[in-house]
């Protein structure tokens, strides 16, 4: 590796399942990018729920991932593997990690890189790729959203539920999404959404009240089991439920089967880490054709709820735990 680059770094180490309090900043040794990989110098690096199930001892990395947590980063490259003709040194990137990124230097296939959005900063460029991937692999690819049908977005204030919003407005669908307080509604609305507080109404009668009970055509879940049946009422003829996590359970109680027969229903989900590098490329691709564009004109953009210092991933990950943000939640490493 180049000799500007310390055999060592700072990094989170997890000294074993456990709370918050698992995770301490330690040295540890510098990556070697692989063949296809790039090594970049990270800057900032996003915090993602399934961050907290790893801390846990409940999500372990695939193998071959780096140990460490972290799924998404932005900074520079101080390094290229042998098959990377892509990028150079010092070229900017955002990537999709498959673990490592809260530490000071990270290695990330280059085909999961993507440039930094005009006018961005680290900050913003490293709150990209978990939920911009994600959402489109699950909402565009596996739930088929077109232009002019519409869309549920359960979540609607995470990461994940602002990236939805954004995207699927920007795509021409309508978006109805839930949230549990006044100030997430009202986020909600400024990015173009319908919004639902579940805490005041059952979304579902909510949803068949605004549609007509037409319902939706595609719905983006992450609560699971509790939301199942409804969100099976709330689906349109021909529609399809999108499941991305089980926050709340998986086994579902009132499961009627024949609804799916019925009317024609597609239910279908993924989880993104475990996919092959071939897969994450298209998605890649397919995000730099369709919504860089956007991001670029400045018809997308992350929102920040709060920034901590790499030292105090602790804090931050209390802070996902609470459900209390809106937005996504970072860690300044540079």
């Amino acid at each position: 590796m180049p000799e500007n680059i310390p055999p060592t770094m700072r990094a989170i180490l997890i000294t074993a399942p456990g709370g918050p309090e698992a995770m301490q900043i330690a040295q540890t040794p510098t990556p070697e990018p692989k063949p296809d990989e790039v090594l970049i110098r990270a800057l900032a690096a996003g915090i993602n729920r399934p961050d907290v199930q790893q801390r846990k001892g409940l999500y372990p990395p695939p193998p071959g991932a780096s140990p460490l947590l972290g799924l998404e980063a932005a900074g520079e490259i101080a390094a290229l593997g042998t098959e990377v003709t892509q990028y150079k040194i010092g070229d900017r990137v955002t990537a999709l990690c498959n673990g490592g990124a809260y530490a000071e230097f990270v290695t990330a296939p280059a085909s999961q890189c993507l440039p930094w959005p005009a006018g961005l900063d680290a900050i913003q460029a490293a709150a990209l790729p978990e939920t911009f991937f994600t959402v489109w692999a699950n909402v565009f690819q596996l739930g088929r959203l077109q232009s002019g049908e519409s869309l549920l977005v359960h979540g609607g204030t995470s990461g994940i539920g602002i990236t939805a919003i954004q995207l699927a407005v920007a795509n021409g669908a309508t978006v109805y999404a839930t949230a549990g307080s006044a100030e997430k509604c009202a986020v909600i609305t400024r990015l173009g959404g319908i919004a639902i507080n579940y805490k005041e109404a059952d979304f579902a009668a909510e949803l068949a009240g605004i549609t007509g009970k037409k319902g939706v055509n595609v719905i983006l879940d992450m609560v699971g089991a509790p939301y199942t049946v409804r969100n099976m009422a709330s689906l349109a003829p021909g529609g399809r439920l999108v499941q991305i996590a089980i926050m709340e359970g998986h086994l579902v109680d009132g499961f009627n089967i024949g609804t799916v027969m019925v009317k024609r229903l597609t239910i279908t989900g993924s989880t993104l880490r475990p996919r092959s590098t071939a897969e994450k490329a298209a998605i890649a691709s397919a995000l730099r054709e369709n919504a860089w564009p956007l991001l670029d004109a400045g018809k997308c953009h992350p929102i920040i709820h709060k920034i901590f210092p790499l030292a105090e991933a602790a804090r931050a990950h209390e802070l996902m735990e609470s459900s209390a943000h809106i937005g996504k939640i970072m860690l300044q490493i540079a």
